[in-house]
């Protein structure tokens, strides 16, 4: 059995990140959908979604039923983010900027579709963070720090709160698991 976190042994250029973060300074931030899950402000910016999408709410969708997805023109217009996601090799499904901005929460929630061992994979990058952003994954702290790559089984509860007084930004890819990812985890588990 996969264990609920593994930090991977990835560590991308957070300077280069944060300046593919800062070119999207212009472009408008897509509130999350699911609103009964958090408190505040908990926004997206979608770089891969659904194939035949053509609205930024309709790329930000996470649909575990999708089956064909391509990179949004957000994704085209970086520079350094397109090749943190080359590194992985394993299929990209959904790949998004999810920003929880200050004094806010995500509420304790589980997707019960991002479990490895069922298939789909959540990986987090952090770009911006904090030392009062707390991340919960069964009650224990994930100590995410930028310019790290985790898998976390999401299917488990989690939380996040963000008591700094700035906004927090991570890389978030959903991929499928293939043998590459595999024997990565499953040596990480070991």
């Amino acid at each position: 059995m996969i264990v609920d976190r593994i930090k991977l042994p990835f560590s991308f250029d957070v300077e280069k990140m944060q300046q593919d973060l800062q070119s999207l300074n212009n472009t408008k931030w897509v509130k999350h959908f699911v609103t009964q899950n958090y408190q505040g402000d908990w926004s997206i910016i979608p770089l891969r979604g659904p194939a035949d999408a053509s609205h930024p709410i309709l790329m930000s969708y996470s649909d575990p039923n999708c089956t064909e997805f391509a990179d949004t023109p957000f994704l085209r217009s970086l520079q350094y983010i397109p090749k943190v996601l080359a590194t992985f090799q394993c299929p990209l499904l959904s790949v998004r900027l999810m920003k929880l901005s200050a004094d806010s929460e995500i509420k304790t929630h589980s997707d019960f579709d991002l479990n490895a061992e069922m298939g789909t994979a959540r990986l987090h990058i952090p770009i911006i963070t904090h030392e009062k952003v707390t991340f919960l994954l069964n009650n224990k702290v994930v100590p995410c720090q930028a310019g790290e790559c985790w898998y976390l089984r999401l299917s488990d509860p989690h939380s996040v709160t963000n008591q700094s007084d700035i906004d927090r930004v991570h890389l978030v890819l959903d991929v499928s698991m293939n043998a590459w990812l595999e024997t990565l985890l499953h040596e990480k588990t070991v």
